[in-house]
């Protein structure tokens, strides 16, 4: 039996068109139309003015970081329940993460711990000089509930959106939801560029300085002239016309993710003891990992295993940053959700590529598993 992957790109004959376009025209560095066509697209998409087609998520985590001044010393709060890559550009700044629970009704960053932290810092006098906000699976978290909190004390707030593109909290685009936003483009990521990212800002002049960093902080003159350290974070044009041909085909690739999630649903929803993460009413979702957790542990691990034996993906949630070897010992507001989520939840595959057959022979171990 071929390999069931959790999200494999989805790509065809719009991709090949736009990469052949590209690489016919000469154009394969980290410069060329594709790139500005893409930066382009994404404002559109966002609402944001500016824009800057990175290397990676990571990259545009990093150079946000310090587009927003952080530097060392700083404290930066974020979530515990992310990808690590969170937690490292906070350390690549020279700056100290503080992690921060999960919300059990959104698994997202909780509003109520941030207030808890922040009245300690102000208390101690040791303010964070900004938060990350995960959009966790690409769901959007509760910004209404959080921003304010961050605002009353003029603590800059960087949306992680490396999984939301697409997604949507009460109107607003994933992306454009805090001070700045950046995406990730990553090979399993619901648009792909193989690897990528994008860094999004409302203001230009912000949007200008990350490129200047990107850029090896490169200044305008004909000789290599440099007067801070910068970085090479830049894109290829060959990357960002795959981007450009995968963002045309975002909607239909999210339709049927949420379509996978909506049969996976149909199937499972009614199996006392398993739960579907929540979703907002007030929030669009752009289904990018279909996410399940048990009341009994082992039961997840026997899923797992099944599915494994057929040769079919699947993936534990997020192992929590606080719980982390290389984390270990960092300041941290737990109320145990991330690590009962990441104790007893799965991952299922849901790349918009899956065929309804693949899909159902999922939901059918699934059953033979807990079954057993």
């Amino acid at each position: 039996m071929s390999r069931i992957s959790l999200s494999a790109p989805d790509v065809g004959p719009l991709e090949r068109e736009y990469l052949l376009r590209a690489l016919e025209g000469g154009w394969i560095a980290p410069a060329g139309p594709d790139i500005v066509a893409f930066e382009r697209d994404l404002t559109e998409v966002t609402g944001c003015s500016g824009a800057v087609a990175l290397a990676s998520g990571t990259a545009a985590l990093h150079l946000a970081l310090l587009a927003m001044g952080v530097g060392p010393g700083d404290r930066v709060l974020t979530s515990s329940f992310t990808f690590v890559a969170t937690a490292n550009a906070i350390m690549y700044c020279g700056a100290e993460p503080v992690f921060l629970d999960s919300d059990p009704d959104t698994w997202n960053m909780s509003p109520q711990l941030l207030a808890e932290e922040l009245t300690d810092a102000r208390r101690h006098n040791r303010l964070p000089k900004a938060v990350v906000v995960v959009d966790l699976y690409g769901q959007c978290a509760d910004y209404d509930e959080l921003l304010p909190q961050c605002k009353e004390f003029g603590i800059k707030v960087v949306e992680d959106a490396a999984e939301s593109l697409g997604s949507t909290y009460k109107g607003r685009p994933a992306g454009a939801l805090a001070d700045v936003g950046v995406f990730s483009f990553n090979g399993n990521k619901i648009v792909t560029t193989s690897g990528g990212g994008m860094f999004v800002s409302p203001e230009v002049a912000i949007a200008e300085k990350v490129r200047y960093l990107a850029t090896q902080a490169r200044e305008r003159e004909v000789h290599y002239e440099h007067r801070a350290v910068g970085f090479n974070y830049r894109m290829s044009n060959l990357l960002a016309a795959l981007g450009r041909a995968q963002l045309h085909r975002l909607p239909q690739m999210s339709a049927r993710r949420l379509e996978i999630n909506a049969f996976y649903r149909s199937m499972l929803g009614d199996i006392a003891g398993l739960y579907f993460m929540p979703t907002m009413d007030c929030a669009h979702w752009n289904g990018w990992l279909t996410c399940i957790y048990f009341d009994n542990g082992p039961i997840r691990d026997r899923v797992q295993m099944e599915l494994a034996r057929k040769n079919i993906e699947s993936r534990p949630l997020w192992k929590p940053m606080h719980l982390q070897p290389v984390y270990l010992g960092r300041d941290a507001r737990i109320n145990g959700t991330s690590e009962m989520l990441f104790n007893r939840g799965l991952c299922l595959p849901s790349g918009s590529a899956l065929s309804d057959e693949q899909v159902e022979l999922v939901g059918t171990l699934v059953l033979r598993a807990i079954s057993e």
